[in-house]
């Protein structure tokens, strides 16, 4: 098992022209309940160089929020450049109008144990972002 994340967004592009060897994005026509949660029409899995989700910034907690890379907790390179990647063309869609949202998920996860948290990018810096288990980003 291991992590799966969907985005959404009411832009019709194709994003997998930011697809890169740390971060892919990949066009989903799948009806499963996680997905079908997502808030708008255009639905992507986002795949890391792993193949799956799994190597992004991550905490299985909320408790810590969000924060830049510090010492006394190792992440590995990858995982903090292909979460920059990410939040890099989340803000570029945003500034073309678009609406998007996320889920980071654990596969097998139900709906119903998925949380919803607003993420306002005006105060949050792209090193600061980071993923969390089992919710669901609203951005704005």
């Amino acid at each position: 098992m291991c992590y799966a994340i969907y985005l959404s967004t009411d832009l019709d592009d194709d994003l997998s022209k930011f697809n890169t060897a740390l971060v892919r994005f990949e066009h989903v026509d799948v009806r499963s309940p996680v997905i079908t949660s997502l808030e708008y029409i255009h639905k992507w899995y986002v795949a890391s160089k792993s193949g799956c989700s799994c190597t992004f910034r991550r905490l299985t907690s909320v408790e810590l929020g969000f924060g830049a890379p510090v010492d006394w907790y190792e992440e590995e390179e990858n995982e903090i450049a292909a979460t920059l990647t990410f939040i890099k063309v989340i803000r570029k869609l945003i500034n073309r109008g678009a609406k998007v949202d996320c889920i980071d998920t654990w596969f097998g996860t139900e709906p119903s144990d998925i949380q919803q948290m607003s993420v306002d990018l005006s105060v949050i810096e792209d090193d600061q972002f980071r993923f969390f288990e089992n919710y669901h980003f609203l951005f704005v």
